[in-house]
């Protein structure tokens, strides 16, 4: 029985191990680098601060005519 149940573990072992090589899982995000990450944060703040400083058409307040 020890035999028989080595011989499985190996050969599970082995199956799991090719099937991980087959469909490996992308659910890790790409490696970025501290510098990269720094350079993306700092383009970032850029656009926002662009599009903070873009005049908004400001609406008018008079108000309506109540006479008429």
């Amino acid at each position: 029985m020890n035999r028989r149940k080595k011989i499985k573990d190996i050969y599970g072992k082995r199956m799991k191990q090719a099937n991980l090589k087959v469909n490996p899982k992308k659910a890790k995000p790409k490696y970025i680098s501290k510098a990269e990450r720094a350079l993306l944060e700092a383009n970032e703040a850029e656009v926002k601060t662009s599009e903070d400083t873009v005049p908004v058409e400001q609406e008018t307040t008079e108000e309506p005519n109540k006479d008429v």
